[in-house]
């Protein structure tokens, strides 16, 4: 519990390592692919042999840049190759072809939404392009394995300013970069498969007696989860205060440094792993195999005009011109291609508001099931479109509209198509409808009399006698043709 004589504010910056959906990898032609058996993706360059030359992946350049001027960061004119030094089992060069003191991507910034309905800038310090390490397998009994495909992968990593202030702007901060990342299709960002991972640096500024003191800075080394980065941050805010608490002198950034941990997703803590590098630690050198990267107007404008409408930009529209709420806007602009549906089924003529009810219902439902977006589950913009109209025209109710979206989903059938074989197309015959309000009513006497007794039982016979009309017609009866009958007749 935080003393009431203190002023606790935490502070945090966010590095996020992004791999880049590339077909091969960074500086050798090698498939970049997530789950192939071990080391057979690779070969002698991403092995080092002796020798062997990198030659630049030009798509995971354009991939970088796209993502910096998203965030509208400065994309300088020339930018180089640095190696960064350092030794691990997984990193078979010794040193890891990185930038360093000229990032491909600088200065930029990330608007992210908050709980009471304003936004926050984050700034974006740098985002620069490297090659991934390999990885250490300890679960082999006796020994530590190592797996080589994932080295040289294409990474971006971006670093932001230590501009938030609590574990939510964290997080947010964290779901709007995935959102944007998947959204320009650079990346799965994919954390399970490691696409995505997060290194928060988190220090306390505290205020006491009108004397401001700065706890050491930690850096959550990995973390691969949502889940385990608010874990991480929330714990550190915790530890860090309790103890400053107990030695506020001694307990700070000018004594103590910065330093690593680790998450114990499992305790929920952190936990100590070694004194944190600085830049000289490394012993950066400019690469003398690679050239350097040289950036004019022309390629800088030819990705401005492949990343069109951002998810912010999408967002706003949405609300404006649809009408929707911010939930169903915000749910709508997670990923592009849904939203892509959407508008081409309203600009063919469907009502929007039907649209987004048939995708965030039912087409939310499927695509949780299968864990993918809904532009994922295989629908179409005509199809989309085709059963919007039905269900505007009267043709179908949402009831049945429901089961001729699972069934298109399915089969790829059109969904008037599979209304018709199915008998879910609408009755219109008024004396048809009439027949089956007849005879509920005439089979259900026990709620005819509950509704005209009136009381507190009244309306739910009244459903009763709805749903009885609904199951004879299997579903074709038009619901507020069925209310408005069953009115007149028990009024």
């Amino acid at each position: 519990m935080i003393d009431t004589n203190d002023k606790v504010q935490l502070i945090v910056g966010l590095e996020i390592h992004v791999e880049l959906a590339t077909k091969t990898k960074m500086f050798c032609r090698c498939r970049n692919n997530f789950g192939d058996p071990p080391n057979t993706n690779v070969c002698a360059v991403c092995t080092s042999m002796p020798g062997t030359l990198p030659v630049m992946n030009a798509l995971a350049v354009d991939y970088s840049m796209k993502v910096g001027l998203a965030l509208d960061c400065n994309v300088p004119d020339y930018t180089k190759w640095d190696r960064k030094n350092y030794y691990y089992p997984d990193l078979p060069k010794g040193y890891q072809l990185s930038q360093y003191d000229l990032p491909l991507c600088e200065h930029g910034c990330l608007e992210i939404p908050l709980a009471d309905g304003t936004q926050k800038k984050i700034r974006v310090l740098r985002a620069h392009l490297e090659e991934d390490a390999g990885k250490n397998n300890h679960e082999i009994p006796g020994a530590t394995g190592v797996d080589l495909n994932r080295a040289g992968v294409p990474l971006l990593e971006i670093v932001s300013e230590p501009d938030m202030n609590s574990v939510e702007e964290v997080a947010g901060y964290a779901r709007s970069m995935q959102r944007l990342v998947r959204w320009l299709d650079v990346s799965k960002a994919n954390m399970q498969m490691g696409h995505m991972r997060f290194e928060p640096n988190i220090n306390l500024h505290i205020t006491r007696d009108g004397t401001t003191y700065k706890t050491p800075i930690v850096e959550v080394k990995n973390l691969n989860s949502f889940r385990s980065l608010e874990g991480a941050v929330a714990y550190e805010f915790k530890r860090q205060y309790e103890e400053w608490q107990k030695d506020p002198e001694g307990f700070s950034l000018k004594k103590l440094g910065k330093q690593n941990r680790g998450f114990d997703d499992a305790k929920g803590v952190t936990v100590f792993q070694r004194d944190k590098e600085d830049a000289h630690d490394y012993r950066y050198l400019p690469d003398p195999d690679l050239p350097a990267v040289i950036i004019d107007d022309a390629w800088r404008e030819r990705l401005r005009d492949e990343i069109g409408e951002l998810p912010l930009a999408r967002r706003a529209r949405y609300i404006e011109e649809y009408g929707l709420s911010f939930k169903d806007a915000d749910a709508l602009t997670q990923d592009a291609a849904t939203g892509d549906i959407l508008d081409s089924a309203v600009k063919a003529g469907a009502d929007s508001k039907r649209c987004v009810n048939l995708l965030l219902g039912r087409g939310a439902a499927i695509a949780n099931e299968r864990e993918c977006s809904i532009a994922d589950i295989g629908i179409t913009t005509e199809q989309l479109t085709e059963l919007a109209k039905m269900l505007a025209d009267g043709d179908v109710n949402a009831t049945a509209a429901n089961k001729v979206f699972d069934k298109m989903i399915e089969t790829s059938g059109a969904p008037r198509e599979i209304a018709e074989a199915d008998g879910l197309l609408a009755v219109k015959d008024t004396g048809q409808i009439q027949q089956w309000v007849d005879d509920a009513i005439a089979k259900n006497p026990q709620a005819v009399d509950i509704i005209k007794e009136g009381g507190k039982k009244k309306e739910k016979s009244f459903g009763f006698l709805m749903g009885q009309v609904m199951q004879a017609s299997r579903g074709a009866a038009p619901p507020a043709e069925v209310q408005k009958l069953l009115r007149e007749k028990l009024s």
